[in-house]
Order: structure tokens, then sequence, then C-alpha cells
């Protein structure tokens, strides 16, 4: 099988098409005709606006059907685009995760976990004035030493970079801990299989967060570096830590997660489940063909 963009939208369409969509309830029923354009096919046109990287709807269905149009000769209006797009979030979770679940890396018992800002604007008009407003606050990046006005992403994944657990914050109202807690209890498609090794940063200490993790509703072993006040030394892999820094980059400078263009909470929400379906569809394609580096995205981006 041949790593480029078109055998993996084919190979998407069908397991979509075959597997999930009837698997997973997302057939339609009731009165009314087939939709010109599927959700199973839509779906696969997100999936190639993310990796071609197109962050404007508009400028992307003006040139999809010269790029996909031998694929995919319906295309949607952008009003329309926008709106069938937002009702699609379920089946692109459902999908992510089934991905996730056959790519042969998610049988091991690691996983790493790391939380990244999601800018939702710079200018405090915007901060009072958007819908995002609540959904969105004020939070503090570290890496950067800088503030910003957005959401927070915490991601789990695994040491390839597949997406196993996702959730999206307030960072004004929920710190790293809280939003993980949250993360593992609320939604159980998102907690590691127990006895698994989790890999975090320093944002994770405390002796709750550890009690937490290691209790008998998950049974996680909690690996992360030693703070500075901390006298015990803990052994800790730097190395494995870099692979989740490498998977946000990925999402945030080939994906255009910072250039998601949300401005409403399910507009946001959708675009950030686009990119992480087309980053766990990606990896599960190079699985399939035998690639050398699972997580590269280079024979997607262009066609």
């Amino acid at each position: 099988m041949i790593a480029d963009l078109d055998t993996l939208l084919t190979a998407l369409y069908v397991e979509l098409d075959d597997r999930i969509v009837p698997v997973r309830g997302f057939t339609r029923h009731g009165p009314g005709g087939r939709p010109e354009v599927t959700d199973a096919e839509l779906t696969c046109i997100a999936v190639a606006q993310v990796l071609l990287r197109f962050d404007d709807e508009r400028h992307w269905l003006r040139t999809a059907s010269r790029l996909i149009g031998h694929l995919f000769p319906r295309l949607l209006r952008q009003s329309e685009y926008n709106a069938r797009l937002r009702r699609l979030a379920p089946l692109m979770e459902a999908a992510l995760r089934w991905l996730a679940d056959a790519t042969p890396a998610t049988a091991e018992l690691l996983r790493l976990m790391d939380a990244t800002p999601v800018p939702c604007g710079q200018s405090a008009v915007t901060a009072k004035r958007s819908d995002l407003y609540g959904y969105a606050g004020y939070g503090y990046c570290p890496s950067h030493s800088r503030w910003y006005w957005g959401c927070k992403l915490l991601l789990v994944c695994t040491c390839d970079g597949t997406v196993t657990g996702f959730s999206l914050a307030n960072p004004k109202l929920h710190g790293e801990r809280d939003q993980a807690r949250q993360t593992l209890e609320r939604q159980p498609a998102n907690r590691p299989a127990p006895g698994t090794a989790v890999v975090t940063d320093k944002g994770l200490s405390g002796q709750e967060t550890e009690e937490y993790f290691a209790g008998p509703d998950l049974g996680l072993a909690l690996i992360r570096p030693a703070r500075k006040d901390e006298k015990q030394p803990r052994p800790f892999p730097n190395w494995l830590r870099q692979r989740v820094e490498a998977v946000i980059w990925t999402l945030k400078n080939q994906l255009g997660l910072e250039r998601h263009g949300g401005r409403v909470p399910a507009g946001l929400w959708t675009r950030i489940l686009q990119r992480l379906l087309a980053l766990n569809a990606c990896i599960w394609h190079n699985w399939m063909t035998g690639a050398p580096v699972k997580r590269s995205l280079i024979a997607y981006d262009h066609i």
C-alpha cells in the first residue's frame, strides 16, 4: 500500500463507511433522501483540509475540487459545510477513538500526558464580547512564559503519537490537576488500562494526585520529574517526555491547532476534533503501510 493522501483518504472512507458509521450507530433514519455528500465523505474532506493546511474554509472549498475532486466530486457550499461539520463532531470523535484502538501502539501499557494552550483571541475586547466567553479564559503558559486567552487542551497519547484521551477546559477555572482528574473520571474512553504508566510533567505533582492515579478506580503509575523542593530523587525519562512535546508541535505547526478559527464553542470543539482525527488517521495509515516514522505527515501534506 502506498503512503500518499489519495490512499489515506480512500482507506479512511472505507473504514468509516463499512465499519465506524454502522457499528457506532451513525446511520441516517427517517424521511428524506440520501444526502448529496455523505457523512463519511464529509469526514474525509475535513481531514484533507487539515492535512493540506487550509485553515480558512472558504479558501479550502474554492480549491478542494481541483485537489481532491477526483475522489470527492460533490462538495458543499461554505455555510452548509460549516453547519454539517459541527453536526459531524460526534462521528469524528468516534472515528478518532476507533482508529486509536486499531493502532498497535495502544496495546502498550505506557501513556504520555500533557496540556497545551489553545489561544482563541488576542485583544481584551475579544475576551469580553466573544461567544467563547465562559468557555475560554486567561491562563499562563510556563513553556513560553506568557499569558493567553483561550482554552487548555489535555492530551493522553501513546509513544507514537496516537491520541487516546483528550479534554478541553477553561484554564482560569480548572488547573492541570483538576482537568486531569475530570478527564479520567467523566469519560471512561479517556482512561488508560489499569497498570499503565503515565509519564507527565511537574504539573501533576502532589501526594493527593499520585494517590488518585494509583487508587483502585484507575490503578495507574504516575511518572513525573522531581520538584526542586523534593529531596527524594525521582528517575525520569526526559527523552520520553520529549515525545509528547513533539506530538503537540505536530498538532500546532503542521495541523494548525492554534490557527483553528473557532468563534463559538461548537465550532472550536469541532475544529479540535478535526485535527486530532487527522493525526490519528495518519498514524493508523502509517502502521498499515509499514512507514518507519509513524507520526510523519510528509507523505500526506501535498497532492
